[in-house]
């Protein structure tokens, strides 16, 4: 089983690209399987969806009937974060020049998320890191499946106390036990720069 994520336009090739050797797999081995799966998903996000088809593969489940569960789970997989430097944004074209100089000077935080088809999309603005940082929290409170059994993944981009500090308050506020805090990768951290903090479950919609 293979999960890819077509996250960012330089990411959507790897799925492309593992189709077609696994094809030429599949004829060349007859009594072997790879199936690939497009996530929808990126950094700790598809790592959240990897996690969570490990589980059910030990809990029992055959490769179809988690190809399956992949299916029906997928777009419940819930990522939001919010970046620091609206600069990094700019340089990667998400925001104008105009804005990041206005957003940068206010301290204006944007706070996105991916949608049902892997795209990155900005959903609102508040005023200041915490604000930004609780929103993410209170974006988690509106639509999170059972959140005190669930595990939760949290990336972060050199800024670990913030992650830490989202760790906290979802803990408190939705008495999740159970978290997963890492670095976001160097593709992802990029475009989005130091100071990204994301927050990723399960949840009734993306």
């Amino acid at each position: 089983m293979c999960c890819t994520s077509p996250f960012l336009p330089a990411l959507a090739a790897p799925a492309r690209a593992l189709s077609l050797p696994s094809s030429s797999w599949k004829s060349s081995s007859p009594g072997r399987r790879v199936e690939v799966f497009d996530s929808l998903a990126a950094s700790m996000g598809e790592g959240l969806l990897v996690y969570l088809a490990a589980q059910q593969q030990k809990a029992g489940l055959t490769l179809d009937q988690l190809l399956e569960w992949l299916k029906e789970n997928v777009l419940h997989l819930c990522h939001w974060f919010t970046v620091d430097d609206l600069n990094h944004l700019k340089r990667g074209g998400r925001v104008s020049a105009a804005t990041a100089l206005v957003g940068t000077m206010l301290g204006i935080k944007p706070v996105l998320h991916v949608d049902d088809e892997g795209h990155l999309i900005p959903v609102s603005k508040v005023r200041g890191r915490k604000q930004s940082l609780d929103e993410l929290v209170r974006k988690m409170a509106e639509t999170a499946l059972d959140p005190a059994g669930q595990t939760v993944f949290i990336s972060h981009g050199d800024c670990l106390a913030d992650a830490q500090y989202v760790e906290k308050r979802v803990r408190e506020t939705l008495g999740v036990k159970k978290f997963y805090i890492n670095f976001i990768g160097p593709v992802i951290g990029a475009h989005s720069g130091p100071g990204t903090v994301a927050l990723f479950f399960l949840g009734q919609h993306r």
